[in-house]
């Protein structure tokens, strides 16, 4: 190997930990963003903007605000996902930050007035809900066409554990502030977190305007300038031209979400109810989060070794055994209990299914499509996973008199419709990504 070789391979390897770096702490921002609403949702907003509601009632009001952030998440993965497959991944990325991060500083100044306030948080949820919709599939991406393809799958995973990581600095954020007095925190003290995510928005521009843009997309670019009859077909209409990768990729990805939205948004609520203080529950969850961050790219790692459908299936049939347990321990009232039951869900269980998924989803789909596709699949999976899980599971309980026992069933059967799923989807770790 030559002294030019040499060079160029160590700055070849420096911008790949440049784009992942950048990917893990966008995901980081956007999750931080989206997941403090989602924790705000289950403690803050039903008795802050519902006050004329029974507090059950206003529980679901506030769950369905948080909803429409997953409806709209399939229209930013088309959105983004146009452009970023015409015109490159980078911008749409800084675009999709910069969405976010003033959306989410605006949730911390919407005035507690029940009808307009509730309706500006619709509002500025769906942005959120657009905006993530585009960040997922841009960040993926540049992670996974920038790597090598024996470590694509742990490069494409920090964009997932961006997630974890999001979420364990918005809970414990909204944690901190929850140990004031509860007067306080319902009146001022919750908006704090969102608004100091314009303060991650700005580091998270620098970072992300160093980046370069993706080599594969380049010579996509290229080669659809050379052949000008692949202009008149949209990414999204190549996509749904043969919709079956689309839709398998979009259900078994499910079972990760629902675990993911249950147990931050019920599960919290339910370790509340059952002994623990609200802010310990927080506390549980955060910890669950923070050691996710590392069992994702770990099972990322390993799905880069064994493939993307084993850990997977582990992740699903280890939820679907552990679910019931996991409920008696988050509901037992003791500390250690209910954190063993976050960790065992999320840490665990989650992780082996959201380790892979990044590279997963991605692989399904040729370049000049490719964040179209993922960020759809991914899209739809976290809509039927996630969107509407929390006004199921709060329904789901409210009709068992406060018993988890249809919840628990609900969890498990999602998890089976994702593992059957996954049963007909073929093995993803060594596509091709040049293909067009």
């Amino acid at each position: 190997m030559t002294l030019t070789d040499e060079k160029h391979g160590a700055a070849r390897r420096k911008d790949v930990r440049r784009v992942v770096v950048s990917s893990y702490l966008g995901s980081t921002i956007e999750f931080y963003d989206f997941i403090l609403y989602a924790t705000a949702s289950s403690v803050v907003f039903g008795p802050v903007f519902f006050t004329n509601l029974s507090p059950g009632v206003a529980l679901i009001a506030s769950y369905a605000t948080f909803a429409i952030g997953y409806l709209s998440r399939p229209l930013g993965g088309i959105l983004f996902g146009h452009f970023g497959d015409r015109i490159g991944r980078k911008r749409m990325l800084i675009l999709s930050m910069t969405i976010m991060g003033v959306a989410s500083f605006l949730v911390g100044l919407v005035p507690a007035i029940p009808t307009w306030g509730a309706l500006m948080l619709i509002v500025l949820r769906a942005a959120q809900g657009i905006a993530v919709g585009g960040e997922w599939g841009g960040a993926a991406l540049m992670s996974l066409e920038h790597a090598d393809g024996r470590n694509r799958g742990l490069a494409a995973a920090f964009a997932n554990a961006g997630g974890p990581t999001g979420a364990l600095l918005g809970t414990v954020a909204l944690s901190l502030a929850a140990l004031l007095p509860k007067e306080d925190f319902l009146s001022w003290g919750w908006r704090i977190p969102f608004l100091l995510s314009v303060v991650l928005l700005v580091i998270g521009l620098f970072v992300r305007a160093r980046v370069s843009e993706s080599p594969l997309f380049e010579q996509a670019l290229a080669q659809r300038e050379a052949q000008r009859t692949e202009k008149s077909r949209m990414p999204l209409v190549r996509i749904l031209r043969r919709p079956k990768n689309l839709l398998l990729a979009g259900l078994v990805v499910t079972g990760g979400f629902v675990i993911q939205a249950l147990f931050s948004t019920f599960g919290v609520n339910y370790a509340a109810a059952h002994g623990v203080s609200e802010s310990m529950g927080l506390s549980a969850f955060a910890i669950s989060q923070f050691l996710a961050i590392f069992a994702i790219l770990g099972a990322a790692w390993l799905s880069d070794r064994i493939g993307r459908r084993p850990v997977m299936r582990f992740g699903l049939i280890g939820m679907i055994v552990l679910a019931y347990p996991a409920f008696l321990l988050i509901g037992s009232g003791n500390a250690v209990l209910v954190v063993t039951g976050f960790v065992l869900s999320l840490s665990l269980c989650q992780s082996l299914t959201f380790g892979p998924m990044a590279a997963f989803v991605s692989e399904q789909f040729g370049t000049g499509a490719r964040y179209t596709g993922a960020s759809l699949g991914y899209q739809i999976g976290s809509l039927l996973g996630a969107g509407f899980t929390p006004v199921i599971v709060a329904s789901l309980a409210a009709a068992a008199g406060g018993s988890p026992g249809y919840v628990i069933g609900y969890l498990v059967a999602m998890c089976v419709v994702s593992l059957v799923t996954l049963a007909f989807v073929a093995e993803t770790k060594d596509n091709d990504l040049g293909r067009a």
